[in-house]
C-alpha cells in the first residue's frame, strides 16, 4: 500500500489480448491522486446482455479510498484474467476488495481482522463495488465501509439492505469466497496444503458438486452420529436387559424359597393371632371359679363376726372394772410415793449432818457407814493440803536456782562481739551469689533451647537429604536397569577420584537437573543416549586413564567425551529470546536445566543448546511463519520436533517433523548444587551443638559451684543469727521464771484454820440429825400402812385380768380364723381381680393381634382359619415350635431381593419394548443412511474419479505422476471421508500424500495449482481467484502450469478465473481469450481524470503510420 505522503497515479493495461465489451476508458484500473481526492464517476447500469459470462462471474469491480487505490475501477474479461504487477503495486488489493464486496471476512485474508483496516491510511471511508453477471439483470454489490465505528454499509443496486441479504443473494449464485478451492488469497496458498481430507473434501463437494451432494453428506454425518447413538443405546440396553434376566434367573430360587418360608410365617401368624384367644378364654373360665370360691368365703366371714359379739360385750365389761381397780392403785401408790419422798427427804438430811461431824458417833445403822466415809475425806483434803505445800517450797527453790544459772549465761552472753556487720556481708555475698546463679540457669535454659532448635533443624536438613538421596538412587536405579556397565563404571568412579588430576563428572544424565520436570522430554529428545550416559572429562589424559581401567581391564561398555578447553556454558545466543517470544517461544534448551560446567559446556558446543528455542501450541499453530521468518535450523514446539535445512542445489529450505517421544531418564529432578548446600549447612549445625554442648557442661558446672557457695553462705548467716537471738531468749527466760517464782511465793496456805473451821461444821450437824431422826420414824410408819392397802387391792386386780385373759384367749382364736378366712377372700378377691385384669389384657392384645376394633367382632376369615388350628396352648406352641424352626431353615433369604425380582421383571418387561422401539427406529435410520448413500456417494465417486483423471492428467504433462482418490477407513464413518492428493516429482519415487511438510513450497504450489485446474471445467462456481501461487516453482514447473492453466481456463463453459501474479516468463503462450491486466505504481502516474485509454491508442496509430515516411 503505497504511504498517504506518496504521490499515485493510473494503471494501465498495456497488453490486452480481447475486444473490450465497454468503453475502453471504464474498464482501466486507476488510482486517485491522494493530495487531491475527487469524487468517483457515476457507475455504470448493469448490464443486460449475457455474452460469454457465466451466472456470477464479475464484470466489474470499483475501488474508493481501498488499501493503496485513491480510485479504480477494473473490468475482468469472462474467461482467463491474468493481474500482473510488481510487488506493493496492488493486486492483492483487487483480490481483498473481490472477497470483502462479496461479503467475505476480513480475517479469510489474512491481513487483518477487522474490516477498517482495509481502507487506506489517513481516510475515513472507504468503498468497494462488485458488478456480478445474471441473465436477469445484472447484481451490483456495493460495501461502504466506516473506519471510526468499524462498520461496513451495504447496496444492493443501490438500495440500503443488510448484509444476511448479501450472503443470501451470493450464496444463490454459489460464490464461496470462504473455500479455498475456488478462493486462494496470496496469505492462504501454504494453508491449502494443510487442509484436512476431511477438509479438502467439504470444499470440493461445495465448490464442484451438485448443490445437493454437500447437502446429503451432512444428513449421512448426522444420521451415522444418530445411528451410533442408537447402536449404542441398543447395545447397552440389551447387554443391561441380558444381564437383568440373568440377575432374575439367579435370585429365581431365592425368590420361591421366600414365598415357601412366607407360607409358614403366615401359618405362624394365624397361630400367634389364634393364641390370645385361647388364652383370654382359659383365664376366663379361671377366673369364673376364683369368683365362686371367693363368693362362699365370704358367707364364711360374715357368720364368724356375728360369733364375736357378745365375746366382745364380756371383755368390754371386766376391761371397766379393771380399769377401776388400777386408778384405786395408782392413787395407793401416790400416797406411798408422797411419803416415801419425805422419808427419804429427812434421811438425806441426816447424812449430810453427819458429813459436817467427822468425830461424832451415828445413832443409827443407816448413817454410821456415811459419817466414817466423811471423817476419812476430811482426813485425806488436810493430807493432800500438807503435800501441795511440801511441793510448792521444793519448785520455788528450783525455780530460784533455774534464775541463777540463766543470770549466769547472760553475762556470759553479754561479752559476745556486735554480729550485724558480719550478717551484713553474707547476706550481700548471698544475694550476689543468687544473681549469678540465676542468670547462669536462665543462660542453661537458652542454651538448651538453642540445642533443641539445632536438633529440629538437623533431623530436617537429615530429611532433606535423605530425600535428595532418595531422588538421586531413583536416578541410579534407571541407569542400572537400563545400562549396567554404565552404573558399574560410576560405582569405580566414586571409589577411585584419587586417580583423576582434574574434574571428572557422571554421566550426563545423572548430573542433568531439569529445572521443571515436563521440560525432561526436549532434552532426551534433543541429546542421544549414548551421550546422556557419557562420563564427561576435563583432561584427555583422565579419559584414558579411565578408559583403560574400565574398558580393558573391566570390559564395561561405557561412553566418555572431553569438553572444550574454552568454556561454552555462558555462551550467549545469537539472537535474544525476547524476538522470539512473538512466535511462541518461552526459552532456550540450555535454561531448561541445571549441569556442571565441563557439562554444560560439552552439550552447547557439541548440541548447541543454547541456540534451540523451546516453543508452545502456538509455535506449532504458526511453524511456517516461523520457519520462513526465523530461519532457526532447529524447533521445538510443545509436542514436535522441527529440522530446517537449506538445500544445496535449489537454496530451498526443506523442513522435517517428528513427534517427541516421551521422557525415561531426567523425570527425576536431584539438585546437586542444594545437596551440596544442605551438607554443608548440617556440618555447621553439628559445629553449633558442639559449642552448645561444651558451653552447656560449663554453665552446668558454673551453677554447681555457685549452689555449693549459696549452701555455705545460708549456713554461716543461719548459725550468726542463731547467736544474735540468744540473749533476747536468755532475757525472756528470766523474766518468764520470776514472774512463776512470784506467783509460788503469793499462794500460802494455813493448816490449823483448815482444821479448826472442820471442827466446826461437825458439831452443828450432828444436832440437827437428831431432831431429824424422830421425823423419819413417823413417817415410816404411814407408808407401812399405805403398802398394805396397795396389795389388797392388787391382788383384786389380778382376779379380774385372769377372766380377762381367759376372754380375751378365747376372742383371739376366732379372731385368728377369722382373720384366715378373710386372708383367704382377700387373696380370692385379688386373684379375681388380677384374672379380671388379664381377661381384658387378653382380650385388649388378641383384638389387636387380628387388627379390631372396640366393638368389632372376628372376621369370619379369622374364624374359618381357627377352625383349622389346634384348641389348646400346647398344642398351639408345640406347632409354633414346628413353624419357626421350619421358617428358620431359609436364611440368608432378604425381602428387597423379592421387591427387585418384581421390579426387574417389570423392567424387563419395559425394557424389551424400548428395545424393540429402539431398534424400529435404528431400522428406520439405516434405510434412510442407505438412501441418502446411494444418492451421495455414488455421484461423489464418479466426480472425484473425473477430479483424478484431470489431476493425473495435468501430471502426465509434466512428465510427473499424481492421483487423487476418494479416501475413508470405514465406510460406514462418514465424518472420516476425505480426498487424498497423491503425488510424486521424482521417478525414483513413490507417490507421497500432499501435506505442508513432505514436499517443497514449490511441489506444493504445483499440486496445489493442478487441482484447482482440474476442479476447473466441473467447477459450478461463477470464478476462481487464485494468488500468486507460482512463487516458488521452479522455471519449467511454471512453464508448464501456465501453459494448463491458459488451456484450461479459455476453454467455452468454463467459470471466470483471476490469476494474479507479480511476474511472468518469457515466450510463454497465450489465448485470444485470456484478458492481462497491468497494475502499475509510481510518482509519474496520470491523474484519474487525464486517463483516456482511447486518445492513447489513437496517438499510437499516429506515431505507427508517420514511422516509415521518416
Amino acid at each position: 500500500m503505497a504511504t498517504p505522503s506518496r504521490k499515485t497515479s493510473t494503471s494501465s493495461p498495456l497488453a490486452s489480448k480481447r475486444a473490450l465489451p465497454r468503453d475502453p476508458s471504464s474498464e482501466v484500473p486507476s488510482k486517485k491522486k491522494s493530495s487531491a481526492p475527487q469524487a468517483a464517476p457515476p457507475p455504470p447500469l448493469p448490464l443486460q446482455s449475457s455474452g460469454p459470462f457465466v451466472e456470477g462471474s464479475i464484470v466489474r469491480i470499483a475501488m474508493e479510498n481501498f488499501l493503496t487505490y485513491d480510485i479504480c475501477e477494473v473490468s475482468p474479461g469472462p474467461h482467463l484474467n491474468m493481474i500482473i504487477g510488481a510487488n506493493g503495486t496492488g493486486k492483492s488489493s483487487i483480490v481483498c476488495a473481490i472477497c470483502l464486496g462479496l461479503a467475505g471476512k476480513p480475517a479469510f485474508m489474512g491481513r487483518a481482522d477487522k474490516v477498517g483496516f482495509f481502507v487506506k491510511r489517513g481516510c475515513t471511508k472507504g468503498m468497494v463495488e462488485i458488478e456480478l453477471f445474471r441473465t436477469s439483470g445484472n447484481l451490483i454489490i456495493t460495501r461502504e465501509i466506516d473506519v471510526a465505528k468499524n462498520q461496513s454499509f451495504w447496496f444492493i443496486n443501490k438500495k440500503s439492505t443488510t448484509q444476511k441479504v448479501v450472503e443470501e443473494q451470493v450464496a444463490a449464485l454459489n460464490i464461496q469466497v470462504g473455500n479455498l478451492c475456488q478462493f486462494l488469497p496470496q496469505d492462504k496458498v501454504g494453508e491449502f496444503a494443510k487442509l484436512s481430507k476431511i477438509e479438502l473434501l467439504e470444499a470440493t463437494e461445495k465448490s464442484v458438486g451438485p448443490p445437493e451432494m454437500h447437502r446429503y453428506h451432512c444428513d449421512l454425518k448426522n444420521f451415522r452420529e444418530k445411528e451410533k447413538q442408537l447402536e449404542t443405546s441398543c447395545k447397552e440396553k440389551t447387554e443391561y436387559l441380558e444381564k437383568m434376566i440373568q440377575r432374575n434367573e439367579r435370585y429365581k430360587q431365592d425368590v420361591e424359597r421366600f414365598y415357601e418360608r412366607k407360607r409358614h410365617l403366615d401359618l405362624i401368624e394365624m397361630l400367634e393371632a389364634k393364641r390370645p384367644w385361647v388364652e383370654y378364654e382359659n383365664v376366663r373360665q379361671e377366673y369364673e371359679e376364683v369368683k365362686l370360691a371367693r363368693d362362699r368365703v365370704k358367707e364364711e366371714v360374715r357368720k364368724l363376726k356375728e360369733g364375736q359379739i357378745p365375746m366382745t360385750h364380756r371383755i368390754e365389761e371386766i376391761e371397766r372394772q379393771r380399769y377401776n381397780l388400777e386408778a384405786r392403785i395408782k392413787e395407793k401408790a401416790i400416797d406411798i410415793k408422797e411419803t416415801s419422798q419425805k422419808c427419804k427427804q429427812k434421811q438425806d438430811i441426816i447424812e449430810r449432818k453427819d458429813k459436817q461431824n467427822k468425830p461424832q458417833i451415828f445413832l443409827t445403822e443407816v448413817c454410821l457407814p456415811v459419817l466414817v466415809h466423811k471423817i476419812e475425806e476430811l482426813q485425806q483434803a488436810l493430807t493432800v493440803k500438807q503435800n501441795e505445800e511440801h511441793d510448792r517450797q521444793r519448785r520455788i527453790s528450783n525455780t530460784r536456782k533455774m534464775i541463777e544459772d540463766l543470770q549466769n549465761e547472760l553475762k556470759t552472753t553479754e561479752n559476745c562481739e556486735n554480729l550485724q556487720p558480719q550478717i551484713d556481708a553474707i547476706t550481700n555475698d548471698l544475694r550476689r551469689v543468687q544473681e549469678e546463679k540465676a542468670l547462669c540457669e536462665g543462660e542453661i535454659i537458652d542454651k538448651r533451647k538453642e540445642r533443641e532448635n539445632l536438633e529440629k533443624e538437623k533431623k530436617n536438613v537429615d530429611d532433606h537429604i535423605t530425600r535428595f538421596d532418595d531422588l538421586m538412587n531413583q536416578k541410579e536405579d534407571k541407569l542400572r536397569q537400563r545400562y549396567r556397565d554404565t552404573y558399574a563404571a560410576v560405582l569405580w568412579l566414586r571409589n577411585n577420584r584419587d586417580k583423576f588430576k582434574q574434574r571428572v563428572c557422571e554421566p550426563i544424565m545423572l548430573t542433568i537437573n531439569m529445572k521443571d520436570n515436563k521440560n525432561a522430554k526436549y532434552i532426551e529428545n534433543h541429546i542421544p543416549a549414548n551421550d546422556l550416559r557419557a562420563f564427561v572429562f576435563e583432561s584427555q589424559e583422565d579419559m584414558e586413564v579411565f578408559l583403560k581401567e574400565v574398558r580393558d581391564n573391566k570390559k564395561l561398555r561405557v561412553n566418555a567425551v572431553i569438553a572444550p578447553k574454552n568454556s561454552y556454558a555462558d555462551k550467549a545466543p545469537s539472537r535474544s529470546l525476547n524476538e522470539l517470544k512473538e512466535y511462541g517461544f518461552f526459552s532456550y534448551l540450555r535454561e531448561l536445566f541445571d549441569a556442571p560446567d565441563p557439562v554444560m559446556s560439552y552439550l552447547c558446543c557439541q548440541y548447541h543448546i543454547h541456540e534451540v528455542p523451546v516453543g508452545t501450541e502456538r509455535t506449532r499453530e504458526r511453524i511456517e511463519r516461523v520457519i520462513q521468518e526465523t530461519r532457526l535450523k532447529q524447533i521445538y514446539t510443545a509436542e514436535e520436533k522441527y529440522v530446517v535445512k537449506t538445500s544445496f542445489y535449489s537454496n530451498k529450505v526443506i523442513s522435517s517433523n517428528t513427534s517427541l517421544k516421551v521422557a525415561q531418564f531426567l523425570t527425576v529432578t536431584v539438585d546437586l548444587e542444594q545437596r551440596r548446600h544442605l551438607e554443608e549447612q548440617l556440618k555447621e549445625i553439628n559445629r553449633k551443638l558442639q559449642a552448645v554442648e561444651s558451653g552447656l557442661i560449663t554453665l552446668c558446672e558454673t551453677n554447681k559451684h555457685l549452689e555449693h557457695k549459696d549452701n555455705e553462705l545460708r549456713q554461716k548467716k543461719k548459725d550468726l543469727l542463731e547467736r544474735k537471738t540468744k540473749k533476747r531468749q536468755l532475757e525472756q527466760k528470766i523474766s518468764s521464771k520470776l514472774g512463776s517464782l512470784k506467783l509460788m511465793e503469793q499462794d500460802t496456805c494455813n493448816l490449823e484454820e483448815e482444821e479448826r473451821k472442820a471442827s466446826t461444821k461437825i458439831k452443828e450437824i450432828n444436832v440437827q440429825k437428831a431432831k431429824l431422826v424422830t421425823e423419819l420414824t413417823n413417817l415410816i410408819k404411814i407408808c407401812t400402812s399405805l403398802h398394805i392397802q396397795k396389795v389388797d387391792l392388787i391382788l383384786q386386780n389380778t382376779t379380774v385380768i385372769s377372766e380377762k385373759n381367759k376372754l380375751e384367749s378365747d376372742y383371739m382364736a376366732a379372731s385368728s380364723q377369722l382373720r384366715l378366712t378373710e386372708q383367704h377372700f382377700i387373696e380370692l378377691d385379688e386373684s379375681r381381680q388380677r384374672l379380671l385384669q388379664k381377661c381384658k389384657e387378653l382380650m385388649k392384645r388378641a383384638r389387636q393381634v387380628c387388627n379390631l376394633g372396640a366393638e368389632q367382632t372376628v372376621p369370619q376369615e379369622y374364624q374359618t382359619a381357627f377352625q383349622d388350628l389346634p384348641n389348646t396352648l400346647d398344642e398351639i406352641d408345640a406347632l409354633l415350635t414346628e413353624e419357626r424352626s421350619r421358617a428358620s431353615c431359609f436364611t440368608g433369604l432378604n425381602p428387597t431381593v423379592v421387591e427387585e425380582y418384581t421390579k426387574r421383571e417389570e423392567e424387563i418387561e419395559q425394557l424389551t419394548e424400548e428395545l424393540k422401539i429402539k431398534k424400529v427406529e435404528l431400522d428406520k435410520y439405516r434405510e434412510n443412511i442407505s438412501q441418502v448413500k446411494e444418492r451421495w456417494l455414488n455421484p461423489l465417486k464418479e466426480l472425484v474419479e473425473k477430479i483424478n483423471e484431470k489431476f493425473s492428467n495435468f501430471f502426465s504433462s509434466m512428465q510427473c505422476a499424481g492421483e487423487v482418490d476418494l479416501h475413508t477407513e470405514n465406510e460406514e464413518d462418514y465424518d472420516k471421508y476425505g480426498i487424498r492428493i497423491r503425488v510424486k516429482f521424482r521417478s525414483s519415487t513413490q507417490l507421497h500424500e500432499l501435506t505442508p511438510h513432505h514436499q517443497s513450497g514449490g511441489e506444493r504450489s504445483v499440486s496445489t495449482m493442478l487441482y484447482l485446474m482440474a476442479l476447473q471445467e466441473l467447477n459450478r462456481c461463477p470464478f476462481r481467484v487464485v494468488d500468486e501461487i507460482n512463487q516458488g516453482m521452479d522455471p519449467i514447473n511454471e512453464r508448464r502450469v501456465f501453459e494448463m492453466v491458459v488451456n484450461t481456463a479459455c476453454k467455452e463453459n468454463t467459470s471466470q478465473y483471476f490469476f494474479i501474479t507479480p511476474k511472468l516468463l518469457q515466450n510463454l503462450p497465450y489465448s485470444d481469450k485470456m484478458t492481462v491486466l497491468f497494475v502499475y505504481n509510481g510518482p509519474h502516474m496520470l491523474e484519474p481524470n487525464r486517463w483516456n485509454l482511447k486518445a492513447f491508442q489513437r496517438r499510437r496509430r499516429r506515431i505507427t503510420f508517420t514511422q516509415p515516411s521518416q
